[in-house]
């Protein structure tokens, strides 16, 4: 289980990802929110409106944990690296049916 959502997580930072509301659809949650580093609330209709139009980033996942909250519930922690500035991130994943969408994901900028 911890290898299919170390994968949806980082799809979400490859750049044919990132850049398509129809692949950002599939795995974000209708109910998805989002906690950023700068303290905004995000919602779906954001990041699909948002994120396919962002620059191109450098993205480096490190220490990638998964804890099972649930059978269908999963919590992903890493550490994030974009252009030098790392930050704390989590992200909760939930199945629907044999699906995996993100409901949840947060980033805390880390000290220094």
């Amino acid at each position: 289980m911890k290898q299919i959502i170390h994968q949806l997580e980082q799809s979400l930072f490859d750049p044919a990802t990132r850049h398509s509301a129809l692949e950002l659809n599939k795995l974000i949650a209708d109910e998805f929110s989002e906690v950023g580093s700068n303290g905004r609330v995000y919602t779906k209709k954001y990041v699909l409106e948002h994120l396919p139009y962002e620059a191109q980033r450098n993205f480096v996942i490190d220490d990638f944990k998964v804890m099972e909250l649930s059978q269908d519930v999963m919590l992903a922690t890493y550490i994030m690296t974009a252009d030098s500035i790392q930050s704390l991130r989590s992200s909760i994943w939930k199945r629907y049916g044999d699906d995996w969408q993100m409901v949840f994901h947060q980033g805390t900028k880390c000290a220094g």
